[in-house]
């Protein structure tokens, strides 16, 4: 398998995510590898210390038994009493061969130690092979003998030009090498089990200062920051300085102090600014009204006026009543950005927004224009006043920033729990660098959309939209594209 399908595999394996998690997986994880390691070799030590030991009593068994077997078990010396009966003082389990020219002519296995050899003993003819492989060297060699498993074995040189094999089995050194890599297995794998336990446990201990600062850091994720007044939460307790939890929790407690600072004093100077916004919205409303009510007393004079007159004091007029609505919808922002409430009365959407259209008809004769409304009316709680300058603005904006011959089709809709207001229009849309702000104060793009657009309004009309529409409990979007650019208002009902 590729080295790229291999790190691919292992990418998809689960890992821990979190550093709790990956603290107590690297514990068990190294604790595993620990006992492993001391397993291994406890194992390896006792295998290589049993098969000593059966080597040694091998060595001591010596070519007797092999040699008694061309006798039918008896060492053939009768003069030596002490040899008779030898088969008796064999380890149970002991085999013996004696082989000829590679070929086996005798075998026996002592059964038990007090019954004699058993001369009838099956050996298959790769038995037979693996036994005439033994070297000959009085060295103890492993061979695996179909009928009777694993033996040691050492082969030596006969006085008639024979071979003589001798082994003990090897089933006592497996079976107490499986015993312990069973208990090593159990042992290891109840600490492993409890080690993981305790290891999480203070893992989780350990971690409890870092997780109160990610639980307050949290918190804080969760409030309002861009706007209005932010009250942050308790900061997150002190920890020993002298760990590296206490230090990242002392430098957030640092950090939130100077974020709370910073956020006081952006309030206190948007407030001020908001506070000045309508003051001087509320101090040029008079000021403004008078310069056009003198203008206007001036257009009244009967006497004979120069034409050049006549068309400043024209211009004075326009320009007081353009200056007089940019002041009042300054004071409404300024009023609505200090949360004043408005009212809260049953508003006929339907009716408004029929009105709305006929106004821009009038206004806008060279537009095509298009109602698509539902047949029951739609009512929602608010102010009707600032409702029907939310339409009014839509269409005023859709009028000025199209060319003529555009065909703007206002949408009403109402499901259970809002009414949805769309004007859509298939204008050049709106610039995609232009988007992002389109709802801010005093964004103006008509020369990007109709560069031959008439009237040059204060940017305001979209941000009243949005300001009312929050303060209504509701939203805005926009979703414009070459030939398509629709503004929607959802409000709640």
């Amino acid at each position: 398998m590729s080295r790229p399908h291999v790190r691919a595999r292992l990418a998809r394996l689960p890992r821990p995510r979190t550093l709790r998690a990956r603290l107590t997986f690297g514990l068990v994880v190294l604790l595993a590898v620990s006992c492993a390691a001391v397993g291994l070799a406890a194992v390896v030590e006792l295998d290589g210390f049993l098969t000593q030991r059966l080597d040694e009593q091998l060595a001591q068994v010596g070519t007797r038994f092999p040699e008694s077997l061309e006798h039918n078990g008896r060492v053939p010396d009768d003069h030596d009493g002490d040899e008779k009966g030898d088969t008796r003082r064999m380890a149970t389990g002991t085999f013996g061969a004696r082989l000829l020219d590679g070929t086996v002519t005798n075998k026996g296995l002592i059964r038990s130690g007090d019954l004699g050899a058993d001369l009838n003993v099956d050996l298959t003819a790769q038995d037979a092979a693996r036994l005439a492989r033994v070297p000959v060297d009085g060295r103890p060699h492993t061979v695996e003998l179909s009928s009777l498993h694993h033996y040691r074995v050492v082969a030596s040189a006969g006085r008639d030009g024979d071979v003589l094999l001798v082994g003990l089995p090897l089933e006592p050194v497996e079976s107490a090498v499986h015993r312990l890599e069973a208990v090593a297995a159990i042992v290891f794998g109840a600490a492993l089990v409890v080690t993981g336990v305790a290891g999480a446990l203070w893992v989780r201990w350990s971690l409890r200062p870092l997780s109160r600062v990610a639980a307050t850091a949290t918190r804080v994720s969760e409030l309002p920051l861009a706007s209005g007044e932010v009250a942050l939460p308790p900061r997150a307790p002190d920890a020993d300085p002298g760990t590296e939890v206490g230090r990242v929790a002392a430098a957030f407690n640092r950090m939130l102090g100077h974020v709370e600072d910073a956020l006081t004093k952006r309030h206190a100077s948007e407030e001020r600014l908001r506070r000045f916004a309508a003051d001087a919205s509320h101090e040029l409303r008079t000021p403004v009204a008078s310069v056009r009510g003198h203008a206007e007393l001036a257009l009244l004079h009967p006497g004979p006026v120069p034409p050049e007159v006549t068309r400043a004091l024209q211009r004075i007029t326009a320009e007081s009543a353009r200056m007089g609505e940019m002041v009042d919808d300054l004071l409404l922002l300024a009023r609505l950005d200090a949360g004043r409430p408005l009212e809260r009365e049953p508003v006929d959407l339907t009716r408004l927004v029929l009105d709305a259209v006929t106004d821009a008809r009038a206004a806008g004769p060279g537009h095509r224009w298009s109602l698509d409304l539902p047949e029951d009316p739609v009512t929602v709680p608010g102010d009707a006043h600032r409702l029907h300058q939310v339409v009014a603005n839509l269409l005023a904006n859709a009028r000025t920033h199209t060319p003529a011959g555009t065909k703007v089709t206002v949408t009403l809709e109402a499901d259970a729990g809002s009414a949805v207001l769309r004007v859509h229009d298939d204008g050049p849309g709106v610039p995609e660098e232009v988007r992002p702000g389109v709802f801010e104060r005093f964004t103006r793009a008509e020369h990007r959309r109709h560069p031959n657009a008439s009237g040059a309004g204060a940017g305001l009309g979209l941000s009243i939209v949005a300001a009312v529409a929050e303060a209504h409990g509701g939203t805005v979007g926009l979703e414009s594209r070459p030939g398509s650019t629709a503004f929607r208002v959802r409000l709640p009902r």
